[in-house]
């Protein structure tokens, strides 16, 4: 039943925001239907009063005024509207994801694939149906970017515990969650990190401060001059020497004005579109440690980071006030955009450091969401326990996250002490492919700080490494038996680190024949074993399988079995401790009409 409980909430909530979006298509339809006859209404009365002056031109204010407010009205009513289509939107993915209808539908996180990496491809953690895919709600670069990280770098135990801590706080607030999500869309369409945090961090002009006051002086002399010739008080020359100077002030900072109003276009619309998210963090309290540190370093100088932007915003609409023809003419007398780039240059010198600071928090927030969302909506996988002795990996009743609950079987798996080695013997399709996969992305799981698949999962921090999905390159000319030794030599290098290196093997070598495949596996599998790795082999060659009479107790077999019924293979995916005693690649040849 308590499965049951996040689809219940997502679907009472969809129901909700659906009934909601419905109420609004018609409210705005009906402002615009509104303004519609305000503006015939508005030239109806021009007609008249220009044909027939019968009425007076002051009339036409009604219709001028009620359209003016009807385009506040709709563009507020536009806004609603949006915001609960991107609701409705976030709870018809959480309910794909909870129906496995998810694959394909959210962001797949394309551009973090690196076939380089030792385990990123093997664990399908990028692309679609990946882990990365399951997971990502981020809504801004930020959060992917931060998210992507965490899969593919392990943390440190106490960072793990931290992250523990902070996703059990966040995983009940759904209503944060939801709200992240409808400002997120819009954020993710503009804000670029790297520029934002870019424009923020570089020098910003030179005594802003002093060189506005400087303007303020010259205009207020100005103008004060130009009264005075205008009153009859002083004579054309005060007026024309104080227009000269501020001409010339002008003349010399032009060049750095235009350069700083380039600068600013696009990191003020980024900005503008941060602080909604930050606005809606800054109304939570948090008790994780992890979190009220983020929430505290949003503050700076004592004023919250979405009052500080809203500053901003206030000085970049000013500034782009002298596009308008009428105030054009009247913006040169009072170096309009000059005294706003300088403002805004005095923002920048005061807070532009801040800015990477924002976005960081920003993007953990969105990667701590994310992993909340996903404890909130399987609420029977437990957070792991991070232990000390090295190496370590003991898990009970362990699945793989991406194939659905009802189809998942899960198995124990227990390495670390003596047992070192995991030799899986099997036929074609039996599960000893999946077995890698899923103890390889319960670890990335477990050491990003989310929960895992499993009934209890215990393991020191572990360096993760696999061999499972490699291909052949024709543009690099490398041949997959040349990219596999090149992972392989990449694995043995991974072992000099601090944690120990939990490797994944599939088939190792077996693009070469048999002789030479048995000694280098061997070989391998032996240094990997004495550099205090530990892992999983799986093997078709039987003769594989002996590796572990030379490894004595740190090697121990198992295998998955097949059952042929009625012309079909059967499978039970259950791991079975010792060596498979029979191939099924024969009886899958004659299935599919081969004569073998």
């Amino acid at each position: 039943m308590e499965t049951a409980q996040p689809l219940e909430e997502y679907t009472r909530r969809l129901e909700a925001r659906a009934s909601e979006l419905s109420q609004l298509q018609r409210r705005e339809l009906a402002i615009s239907r509104a303004r519609l006859l305000a503006a015939l209404g508005g030239l109806g009365l021009w007609s008249m009063a220009r044909a027939l002056w019968a009425i007076s031109a002051a009339w036409l204010l009604v219709p001028v005024v009620a359209f003016v407010a009807l385009v506040v009205v709709h563009h507020r009513a536009r806004r609603a509207r949006g915001r609960t289509q991107r609701a409705v939107e976030f709870y018809e993915h959480g309910v794909a994801r909870l129906t496995e209808r998810w694959s394909g539908t959210g962001e797949g996180g394309e551009r973090f694939r690196d076939e380089s990496h030792p385990y990123a491809e093997d664990l399908d953690l990028f692309g679609r149906g990946s882990l990365f895919e399951l997971l990502c709600t981020a809504r801004t670069r930020a959060g992917e970017d931060t998210l992507a990280g965490w899969l593919l770098s392990p943390a440190s135990p106490d960072e793990v515990r931290e992250r523990q801590v902070a996703v059990a706080e966040l995983r009940p607030k759904l209503d944060l969650r939801e709200d992240l999500a409808a400002i997120g869309i819009d954020v993710r369409a503009g804000l670029h990190p790297e520029a934002l945090a870019a424009w923020g961090s570089a020098p910003a002009m030179p005594r802003p401060g002093g060189l506005r006051f400087v303007a303020a002086v010259l205009v207020g002399l100005s103008l004060g001059s130009l009264l005075g010739w205008g009153m009859g008080v002083l004579g054309p020359r005060p007026a024309v020497l104080a227009l000269s100077l501020q001409g010339v002030f002008a003349l010399v900072l032009r060049t750095r004005v235009r350069r700083a109003i380039r600068e600013v276009e696009r990191p003020a619309r980024d900005l503008a579109l941060l602080s909604h998210l930050l606005g809606r963090l800054e109304t939570e309290c948090f008790e994780a440690p992890r979190l009220t540190m983020l929430r505290a370093a949003l503050d700076t100088g004592g004023l919250s980071p979405s009052r500080q932007i809203a500053r901003l915003g206030r000085q970049i609409d000013l500034l782009y006030a002298r596009n308008n023809e009428l105030f054009a003419p009247v913006s040169g007398l009072l170096l309009w955009a000059t005294q706003c780039v300088l403002a805004i240059e005095a923002w920048r010198a005061a807070n532009g450091a801040a800015i990477t600071r924002w976005i960081d928090v920003v993007g953990e927030m969105e990667a701590l969401c994310a992993l909340a969302g996903y404890a909130y909506e399987h609420p029977e996988d437990p957070f792991p326990e991070i232990v000390q002795p090295q190496p370590w990996f003991q898990a009970e009743q362990l699945g793989h996250p991406l194939i659905p609950e009802s189809r998942c079987v899960r198995n124990d798996v227990r390495l670390g002490g003596d047992l070192r080695l995991l030799i899986v013997s099997g036929s074609n399709m039996s599960g000893k492919s999946t077995l890698l996969r899923a103890v390889g992305t319960n670890a990335v799981l477990a050491q990003a700080g989310a929960p895992v698949r499993a009934r209890r999962l215990r393991l020191s921090p572990l360096a993760v490494g696999a061999s499972i999905r490699l291909h052949d390159s024709l543009q690099a000319g490398v041949s997959r038996f040349y990219a596999e030794i090149t992972r392989l030599r990449q694995l043995v290098d991974l072992t000099q680190g601090a944690s120990a290196l939990l490797f994944l093997l599939d088939e190792v070598l077996h693009g070469t024949n048999s002789h030479d495949r048995r000694i280098g596996a061997e070989a391998v599998v032996r240094e990997l074993v004495e550099r205090r790795a530990v892992g999983l082999v799986t093997t078709h060659d039987l003769a594989l399988a002996q590796m572990s009479d030379a490894l004595g107790a740190r090697a121990a077999n198992v295998h998955f079995e097949d059952h042929l019924e009625n012309g079909k293979m059967s499978f039970d995916y259950r791991m079975r401790p010792g060596v498979v005693t029979k191939s099924n690649a024969l009886a899958l040849m004659r299935a599919v009409g081969l004569e073998v």
